[in-house]
């Protein structure tokens, strides 16, 4: 039977939605995160479970969806995994203890964890000519989730209004799914075939190691920042609502990453790409340092330079199909470094939940961050040279399968 592609007009809004879906209902969790623990009377502790859910479950789920999508194909894993965020996403605002919170919230990440591993994998099987357009589509769009995520807490006030600023994502991802169950019944099972090429041990591949490092060091400073940086401003005097802008600003910048990185990965050589995440890393130094120094004076200016540090997030998702050949090998490279990736990243904002209940205090927390992104821009230096990953693989000559 021939394989049936989606439409161009029909791919692009597929992946407008689905990549829209991917950050606001984890970013709406950092904006409100101060009226969740009042209204559970959680300890710090537990709210740092709560901002470490993301990387955990990432990481955990995220081995799963390759085995997943070669059972139902691409389109399918992904359509089960966003009828599971959409149960997640509507019942977990109206839940009446701390643990349910918990526990949808975890079936929300699930299905964005599968979404993550899969997407860009999707993209580079259906994309054709339109992969890069597709990918710069994807990676525009995280940033605008991560923008728009936090403002419904600016809409709804009261003690009870995070609820509702949670719960009207819930409307966006009933639209994800009303768009990929009827794709799904049109390509039906649309995992790629594996090559020689594919069947080398992707850890074998250095590229891979250090593209899978790069994703974790820029995904923990990302969920540290989506998890606590409103109440880290809020701490040091900043309103609710600048805090929240604050975020916002963050998010902005990942539109604009978003909408660049794929283009400049295809378009710069190597020679000066590889010094793309040099200058990330140092904005995102002295965003760091300005927090801890100037948190009220600067907050805006501090933000956006967290923001240009976080353009290391959709550089690192773009590199997975720029770096790759197959879609196997693809699917393979995302579904090896995000996973390993995010359970690195889980680790940062758990970490640093447990550190401010024990110090109280943001100001060493701070510059421990700003000096984790030194090793972060050299990680990235090495991850952005122009290497094949298929080539190292058939390099290796390793035996099995990448799964």
């Amino acid at each position: 039977m021939a394989k049936t592609h989606p439409t161009r007009i029909f791919a692009l809004i597929a992946v407008l939605v689905a990549a829209l879906n991917l950050r606001t209902a984890i970013v709406s969790v950092g904006s409100v995160l101060d009226q969740i623990i009042a209204t559970f009377g959680a300890s710090e502790a537990v709210a740092g479970i709560i901002t470490a859910i993301p990387g955990l479950m990432f990481g955990i789920f995220g081995v799963a969806a390759v085995p997943l999508a070669r059972r139902l194909g691409l389109s399918g894993a992904l359509s089960c995994g966003m009828v599971i965020a959409l149960i997640g996403l509507t019942v977990r605002p109206w839940v009446g203890d701390i643990w349910s919170f918990i526990f949808f919230t975890g079936l929300v990440v699930v299905g964005i964890a599968i979404a993550n591993i899969l997407l860009p994998a999707w993209i580079k099987l259906h994309g054709g000519a339109n992969t890069v357009a597709l990918m710069t589509v994807y990676t525009t769009l995280l940033g605008v989730g991560s923008t728009i995520g936090p403002l419904p807490a600016l809409l709804f006030g009261g003690e009870q209004g995070w609820r509702w600023a949670m719960f009207v994502w819930a409307f966006l991802g009933l639209a994800q799914v009303l768009v990929w169950l009827p794709m799904w019944g049109r390509v039906r099972h649309d995992f790629p075939g594996e090559t020689i090429t594919a069947r080398g041990r992707i850890w074998t591949s250095p590229s891979a190691i250090f593209i899978m490092l790069f994703f974790g060091l820029q995904s923990m400073n990302a969920y540290i920042q989506m998890g606590w940086l409103p109440k880290i401003l809020v701490d040091a005097g900043v309103s609710t609502g600048n805090a929240s802008i604050a975020l916002s600003i963050v998010g902005v910048m990942g539109i604009v990453g978003g909408f660049t990185m794929p283009v400049a990965i295809a378009r710069t050589r190597d020679r000066n790409l590889v010094w793309f995440p040099v200058v990330f890393g140092i904005s995102m130094f002295l965003g760091y340092l300005g927090t801890w120094a100037f948190p009220l004076q600067g907050w805006w200016l501090w933000a956006l330079l967290l923001g240009l540090g976080g353009l290391c997030f959709p550089m690192a998702i773009a590199l997975i199909p720029a770096r790759t050949r197959d879609p196997h090998v693809t699917a393979s490279l995302s579904g090896f470094a995000q996973p390993v990736g995010y359970v690195l990243a889980a680790l940062g904002p758990l970490v640093v939940g447990a550190l401010f209940q024990l110090w109280g205090t943001w100001s060493p927390i701070l510059l421990i961050l700003a000096g984790g992104t030194i090793v972060l821009a050299a990680v990235g230096y090495r991850a952005a040279r122009k290497v094949v990953v298929d080539d190292e693989l058939e390099a290796g000559g390793g035996a099995g399968s990448l799964g």
